[in-house]
């Protein structure tokens, strides 16, 4: 059975890093929201708020649907898109897990937001001041959570390997 990785977490905390190390592992098809929205502003010119999450959604389902796993590669910070990513996975048949990356240490984290590149073309990346203010609610049901702070990516996607048991 097709499993869905849907990742959350604040910009900085490395969960972009760790998504695209668990797809590479898995063999799993990767969806990057950050890419889905920033290619609708620059091919179509629109403004976006969930269009880039609801096309995510479908892509993610068209992949579960023949049987292939996936990783879901975003903020995810509310619990109507942590609802969506489920019932996703829920209606192609596939299962499910939460995936939140953190990083305790608020210093390493202001240095990681301030200090890191796009690799998605044309992306501007959020201020430190930005992701501070930033809207994130706290999970209400079953997740993993990884903690980056003073960790290796190496490190941190072998902490969550053992944790997913893969």
């Amino acid at each position: 059975m097709a499993t869905l990785y849907i990742f959350s977490g604040l910009p900085g905390t490395g969960k972009s890093t760790l998504a695209a190390l668990l797809s590479k592992h898995l063999g799993a098809s990767y969806l990057r929201v950050d890419t889905i929205e920033q290619s609708l502003k620059d091919i179509c010119g629109l403004k976006v708020y969930a269009e880039g999450y609801k096309i995510a959604y479908r892509l993610a389902s068209d992949n579960l649907i023949q049987g292939l796993n996936v990783v879901g590669d975003s903020c995810n910070s509310v619990p109507e898109s942590r609802v969506e990513w489920e019932q996703t996975a829920i209606n192609s048949g596939a299962k499910y897990v939460n995936i939140e990356i953190s990083c305790s240490n608020e210093i390493e984290h202001k240095i990681r937001v301030e200090s890191r590149d796009s690799p998605v073309k044309s992306l501007a990346l959020p201020s430190w001041k930005s992701v501070k203010a930033r809207e994130y609610h706290p999970w209400g049901s079953e997740v993993i959570s990884i903690d980056t702070a003073g960790e290796s990516p190496e490190r941190s996607i072998q902490n969550l390997i053992e944790r997913l048991g893969i």
